[in-house]
């Protein structure tokens, strides 16, 4: 849970977001993130999670949803059933996420607030850092 909020404080901060007085992301700013920041928030939940969480296994199970929101939410983790009725998992209050890294499911975080829509997290899987491996590189 430490390390979520660490890399949702972390955005805000190389978004340039927290300067402007928000406490949020603006998928507009997405573009404007530098690449070697995003690639050491990625290295630090490979290496962590032995490579089961960070946004290019999001993005690989992304791709293996063919971009549908709710098929990619299903396949991380992310909804839960009420009875007979799937509804996306809560984290304010109680959070109903896996902190977990053995029991929770591959691609299940990092957590990006799908709130004001999905084009955050979006925009996110569509860096260019991650259109090769050199992120992987360290610095």
């Amino acid at each position: 849970a430490e390390a979520d909020q660490f890399t949702r404080d972390a955005l805000i901060v190389i978004a340039g977001s927290k300067e402007k007085g928000r406490d949020f992301v603006y998928w507009t700013e997405v573009k404007n993130m530098p690449a070697t920041d995003l690639a050491t928030i990625e290295r630090l939940w490979n290496k962590f999670s032995k490579g089961k969480f960070g946004y290019t296994v999001q993005k690989k199970k992304w791709k293996q949803s063919k971009g549908d929101f709710e098929t990619f939410c299903r396949k991380i983790g992310w909804t839960t059933t009420d009875g007979e009725v799937e509804r996306k998992k809560r984290w304010f209050g109680a959070s109903e996420f896996i902190y977990d890294v053995k029991k929770a499911p591959e691609g299940h975080l990092p957590l990006t607030s799908a709130l004001r829509g999905t084009s955050l997290i979006k925009k996110i899987l569509e860096h260019p850092v991650w259109d090769n491996d050199d992120w992987k590189k360290e610095p």
